[in-house]
């Protein structure tokens, strides 16, 4: 007997694989890389060398609260920025595996129905984004963002945790 799936493994595979091939192409520090299907199951999953030990369960975060959510994990932190009370509530909800900034990414098929979602830890939230939203489109799928932030390129861990 065979299960329907949303989201195939060789699709996650080329999201994945696409992912980290961009994020070398843009010189970008090491990245992990979680793809799950529509009912939050892993599908894929990739650490480049040098990836630390908690980009995993970022990763897995940024992508599982996207898909429980329903909007990727950029517009949740947008949304909830002003609302740090049901901010904490969701943390509380998913027991703490809410990761609310740039890096989960809804994967949308042609007909936009979500089939899975993507999430990237290793650089800015930022850089991350933009590799996964980059990789949905190779593979043939549409994201959610759509574009990554206009000014991905300049975001700078410095910027966040200054020296």
């Amino acid at each position: 007997m065979r299960l329907q799936v949303s989201l195939p493994l060789q699709t996650a595979a080329i999201i994945v694989d696409e992912a980290l091939r961009l994020g070398r192409q843009e010189e970008l520090l090491p990245l992990t890389v979680v793809v799950l299907d529509a009912g939050g199951k892993i599908v894929a999953v990739k650490c480049e060398d040098g990836s630390g030990i908690m980009r995993f369960d970022v990763a897995f975060g940024k992508a599982w609260g996207a898909l429980g959510m329903g909007i990727s994990s950029r517009l949740i932190r947008d949304r909830l920025s002003a609302r740090p009370t049901f901010q904490a509530a969701l943390a509380t909800a998913s027991d703490g595996r809410l990761i609310p900034v740039p890096g989960g990414v809804l994967v949308r098929d042609k007909d936009n129905i979500t089939i899975g979602a993507v999430g990237i830890s290793g650089d800015t939230s930022d850089k991350d984004e933009y590799c996964a939203i980059e990789a949905i489109k190779i593979a043939g799928y549409q994201s959610e963002p759509a574009e990554p932030a206009e000014d991905w390129r300049s975001s700078s861990l410095s910027d966040h945790y200054p020296d």
